[in-house]
């Protein structure tokens, strides 16, 4: 019985993890510390400071993904006045590329 469930249980621990590809294997976490170690984006934090000085509010979620072959923070974030923002910011620099309301 315990071989049945380790045979099941092994496959699904795979599913947590991108499928194939360069970096398939490892968690975005330790991407991203080894992209603001070698320079290609900035750290969190001076993310966040940029955020602040253009949209005020508290930060409920942080994503980092690739648009046009460059490397995009999403930040989500409620507003004093309670509107759910969405902003993102080139990681290599931190320019605003956009600031809109989300649904």
């Amino acid at each position: 019985m315990k071989i049945i469930a380790l045979i099941l249980l092994v496959p699904l621990a795979f599913l947590s993890y991108p499928a194939v590809g360069e970096d398939a294997a490892i968690p975005d976490f330790e991407l991203a510390e080894e992209a603001v170690r070698r320079g290609e984006i900035l750290p969190l934090a001076t993310i966040l400071e940029k955020v602040s000085a253009v949209q005020p509010g508290r930060v409920i979620e942080v994503e980092i993904e690739m648009e046009d072959g460059i490397r995009i923070y999403e930040v989500e974030l409620v507003s004093p006045d309670g509107r759910l923002l969405e902003v993102e910011l080139d990681a290599r620099d931190g320019t605003v590329l956009s600031l809109d309301e989300d649904d």
